[in-house]
């Protein structure tokens, strides 16, 4: 298995495509660590205005969850619909200034962080994938958690270079499995001379291009219609992730501003006949010299 993992290893990223995409990503993530100090002055949880969750006079998603779903995209990727989420963490606006509290303590674990009380908002429980990319955002530097929000595809890593059996029943609950699961890959990182100086982002790049996990996201059992819709579902959403690339690079260059990439992905996202022809415009945009 190790020869095999290094294989895979020396084959990944030979365009340096994910680097550079890890890279701009990063940037993005110190920029909103800037913009919300958190973890390094809890206090200032308490200037966070309800309007950086979600604008209600706009009726658009709010700054902190702009970066956290769109900018920091290429960190760690989340499957949202609509902005119902948001509009009910904003309605438990305070419940959920108790949860930063909580992402940012220093004395407590990774499990304690995910078993934190998410589920109170509706949205933030189940696997708690928003709570955990929240989670890795603030906390990133300690070097002890991998931008993976899923439990089913750590588990699914986990299989592939784990040289160990898993024992999901002894788990007392999420949080500590999802640990586990993390720590156990980051063993194998740490022991593979070749990957040690990766950064997380770029660990969690490669395991998704190398060990690529099935597509796990099912519709309702029973659902009418429930393949076609989700495929339609993940069709667009891989459509709309090459859009944002676009959008990332554009901003990277200096050629639209933080809120033109709003508007353009709100845009997007209300022109369903004229996408493809507004990609095609912002990618000529794109290549045109300044």
């Amino acid at each position: 298995m190790r020869e095999s993992l290094l294989d895979k290893v020396k084959a990944f990223d030979k365009s340096g495509n994910v680097r550079t995409e890890v890279d701009k990503a990063m940037k993005s993530l110190k920029d909103f660590r800037t913009k919300y100090p958190f973890a390094e002055n809890p206090e200032s949880i308490e200037s966070l205005d309800p309007n950086d969750i979600f604008n209600e006079q706009s009726d658009e998603v709010g700054v902190f969850f702009h970066y956290i779903e769109y900018y920091l995209r290429p960190i760690g990727h989340l499957t949202i619909y609509g902005s119902n989420v948001y509009r009910q963490i904003r309605s438990q606006f305070e419940d959920f200034k108790e949860l930063l509290y909580v992402v940012v303590d220093k004395k407590k674990s990774l499990a304690e962080k995910v078993d934190a009380p998410w589920d109170e908002i509706r949205g933030l429980g189940q696997d708690r994938h928003i709570a955990k990319k929240i989670i890795f955002c603030f906390n990133y530097e300690d070097g002890n958690l991998l931008p993976i929000f899923k439990t089913t595809h750590l588990e699914h890593f986990f299989n592939e270079i784990v040289d160990k059996p898993s024992s999901p029943a002894k788990y007392v609950s999420l949080g500590e499995k999802y640990e586990y699961l993390i720590s156990e890959l980051l063993k194998v990182k740490e022991n593979l001379q070749e990957t040690q100086s990766w950064e997380l982002p770029y660990f969690s790049g490669f395991l998704y291009d190398s060990y690529t996990p099935p597509f796990v996201d099912e519709p309702p059992v029973g659902a009418a219609g429930g393949t076609k819709i989700h495929d339609e579902k993940r069709d667009e959403r891989i459509q709309f992730g090459e859009f944002t690339k676009i959008l990332n690079e554009l901003q990277r260059k200096g050629k639209i501003s933080n809120d033109e990439y709003r508007d353009y992905a709100k845009l997007w996202r209300e022109q369903l006949q004229d996408r493809e022809s507004l990609a095609e415009r912002l990618r000529t945009f794109l290549n045109k010299q300044s």
